[in-house]
């Protein structure tokens, strides 16, 4: 029964959160379509059997079954997906008469919509929620370091650099990246006095915890004392198979501590192979766990170098301190550099799915998202809402790409319209629909097939 129970509460997050996406990106397209002077015969959310329908002035309003998507049918365009010929119309609203570039701005605001709701909740959650903040108190100091060598210890919190006084760690990595390698004078108190010291910073190599990338930073040897955390865990897994759960907050690796999700990732891909101690608290119990990360051979997509590496295949955050936040202003600002952000980390996720330097696994379905969806939930409603966001920008982006049957393959259309001068035609576009069809059909089978994997479903049902 609370199976039941749980999986029916999942369901409804997620049509809760899709419906929230559908109805923007659908409301973009129909807003536009009015305001060009173009009449709509249809808006409907979801594809498939009506459950709900009323009948405006003009324009008839659906519900329907299968909430993975919707469609504002237009005056005089045929609909794919429901097929047929197009009712008699008034020539003066129908799409495709229009100009072509009010049919341009029509098909663009559907993925504009969820680009501008990406901005209102990256605002909402800054101007409320805030955003995750830690002390600026130094955690780990490496050896032979530039803090070491200037003497800053484990403990001791940042006071003032260079003049500007510090609050938060942030402040410390903001003048940190700004500094170009120039010596810093840092004020920090350790118990009750306050010294100053000059630590130079210099470059490093680090790993990028979301796509293992490296890249070039100034670092001074010295980290926040931030809490590495288990975000999720995939089935079967190294990860799985050691015991560690979503939400274990990591303790220790190999007898030391960590300090930053940073450290976690290093240590666990410089061990393919290699059993590994890793010390987790889990409700308020400290667990003594081994873990083995297996052996993974990556191509570097700059110098074509094969290099072996450990993963473990589970998430790893930080777990937040506290939350503090913007003013009005500084929200907008914030919110509009974070979408900016996320649209350019899921093109580069795009890029590195088709150019396989990522596994196509990563490929997720309803069932993830409505897992995630479900987990961000019990976090609170700003996690859900941060979710909704990635959701909503993660789908503009989708539709912006020039594929038949979504908005960006439209969108190419119009583009190869203007440059030839005329539309391609109606045989060539609908061979093209068919195409895209058939591929989009084929990517929603594959990430189904995905989300069953992940949970053991073709394992279980086999008898493996």
């Amino acid at each position: 029964m609370t199976v039941t129970v749980d999986v029916l509460v999942m369901v409804l997050r997620f049509i809760i959160v899709i419906g929230v996406l559908i109805l923007v990106h659908e409301l973009g397209h129909f807003a536009v379509a009015r305001l060009t002077g173009v009449g709509v015969e249809r808006f409907s959310i979801g594809f498939g059997p009506v459950l709900l329908r009323w009948r405006g002035k003009e324009t008839e309003y659906c519900l329907s079954l299968i909430p993975m998507g919707g469609y504002v049918k237009m005056m005089g365009e045929e609909n794919p997906i429901e097929g047929g010929e197009a009712l008699p119309y008034d020539p003066a609203k129908a799409f495709a008469l229009k100009a072509l570039w009010a049919r341009f701005l029509i098909v663009f605001a559907g993925p504009g919509m969820n680009f501008v709701l990406a901005v209102v909740i990256f605002t909402l959650v800054f101007a409320t929620f805030g955003r995750p903040v830690w002390p600026a108190v130094v955690g780990r100091v490496a050896d032979g370091s530039p803090a070491a060598a200037a003497g800053l210890k484990t403990g001791d919190i940042g006071v003032e650099v260079d003049g500007r006084p510090v609050m938060y760690w942030e402040d410390l990595e903001r003048t940190l990246g700004e500094s170009g390698g120039r010596p810093l004078t840092v004020r920090v108190k350790r118990g009750n006095a306050e010294q100053t010291v000059t630590i130079t910073p210099r470059r490093k190599t680090t790993t990028d915890p979301i796509f293992g990338e490296r890249r070039e930073v100034w670092d001074i040897g010295a980290g926040p004392q931030l809490i590495p955390q288990i975000s999720s865990v995939l089935p079967d897994s190294p990860a799985q198979q050691a015991g560690l759960q979503a939400a274990d907050v990591v303790l220790a690796v190999a007898g030391q501590p960590v300090y930053t999700p940073e450290d976690l990732v290093e240590a666990i891909r410089t061990r393919p192979g290699q059993p590994l101690p890793i010390t987790v608290e889990r409700d308020g119990k400290v667990l003594s766990l081994t873990v083995t990360p297996r052996a993974v051979t990556e191509k570097s997509p700059t110098t074509g170098q094969e290099t072996t590496l450990g993963k473990i295949d589970a998430g790893i955050a930080t777990k937040s301190v506290r939350f503090e936040p913007y003013g009005p202003l500084a929200s907008v600002q914030h919110g509009v550099v974070r979408t900016w952000d996320v649209t350019m980390l899921t093109l580069k996720g795009f890029w590195k799915l088709v150019s396989r330097q990522i596994d196509s696994s990563n490929i997720g379905g309803p069932i993830q998202i409505a897992t995630e969806a479900g987990r961000q939930a019990k976090e609170g409603l700003g996690p859900l809402a941060i979710f909704t966001a990635f959701i909503s920008l993660n789908l503009a982006v989708l539709n912006l790409l020039p594929v038949p049957m979504l908005d960006g393959g439209h969108l190419f259309f119009f583009l190869i319209e203007a440059v030839l001068g005329r539309p391609l035609s109606l045989k060539k576009r609908e061979a093209a629909q068919q195409l895209g069809f058939v591929l989009l059909m084929l990517l929603m089978v594959y990430a189904l097939w995905n989300d069953l994997n992940r949970l053991g479903w073709f394992k279980s049902f086999f008898g493996g």
